[in-house]
């Protein structure tokens, strides 16, 4: 076991509390976003990009149910992928903050996605050569439409950044106003150590996603701000931000107010 706890937070694991961990991570990741995303249904620019963005949310939580569904089979009992997404509060979920933030205007939820969707896209890949067999499989089946959404993302950065006068300056600001919540994505944790033998640390993946964002957004005539700025962190620990909170309580309202009920 490594670590303890601090500030009231579980820093301390077996291994196999470890394995969920890391699950969850990419779980609630998923979700949230697959979420936050949905909510653009019927308000996209574009019937074909309303559509695209949709595709993408729905993405999202189909790879979320099949990362809950080994979830369930590893917590045991009567735990499905019903109670883990309905019936957790917020302190139990494990999202970076980046993917709780809110959708804003587009131009704020192109570039969250961006900064979520180039990660996931170096994760993932590197989850499809892992020692576990259920990731393993996950990654294989999602490498690439993780690949599409980390294409459609960056094309929009840039078409946005290289565009109008308003378009680049409104997505200046969002790159600017969403990059503290970008270093969360890389952050150590006592389970990267504990599984090294078997799962990628996030960490690792640190260098690619800066190399890959600079690129975009010098495409993008967009400056990057520096990766040594202060950066928010809780996430991983079960504190968030506010926003989640109403994130939640409007996602299992329905589950929480009929707990039995079935279609």
């Amino acid at each position: 076991m490594a670590g303890g706890w601090l500030n009231g937070v579980k820093r301390d694991f077996t291994k196999d509390e470890a394995l969920k961990e890391y699950f969850y991570f990419l779980a609630d990741d998923s979700l949230v976003l697959g979420q936050q995303l949905s909510k653009w249904c019927s308000n996209g620019p574009v019937l074909e990009q309303d559509i695209a963005i949709i595709n993408t949310a729905l993405d999202h939580i189909g790879r979320a149910r099949l990362l809950y569904q080994e979830l369930a089979r590893l917590e045991g009992g009567n735990t499905t992928e019903d109670t883990l997404a309905y019936f957790r509060d917020h302190l139990q979920f494990k999202n970076a903050l980046l993917v709780e933030q809110p959708n804003g205007h587009w131009g704020d939820s192109v570039v969250r996605s961006f900064f979520i969707d180039t990660f996931n896209f170096y994760l993932y890949d590197a989850l499809r050569g892992c020692k576990n067999a259920a990731l393993r499989g996950i990654a294989e089946k999602a490498i690439k439409e993780i690949a599409y959404q980390a294409q459609w993302s960056a094309e929009w950065v840039v078409r946005l950044g290289d565009g109008t006068e308003e378009s680049h300056n409104k997505v200046q600001k969002s790159v600017d106003d969403l990059w503290m919540w970008s270093g969360e994505l890389f952050e150590d944790h006592p389970v990267f150590e504990i599984l090294k033998d078997e799962l990628p640390s996030f960490v690792s993946f640190k260098e690619q996603w800066i190399k890959k964002v600079a690129e975009v957004l010098k495409m993008a005539t967009l400056v990057m701000p520096s990766p040594e700025l202060w950066m928010q962190t809780g996430g991983r620990y079960g504190i968030h931000s506010a926003q989640l909170g109403y994130i939640l309580s409007e996602m299992q309202s329905l589950a929480r107010t009929y707990p039995d009920a079935t279609w």
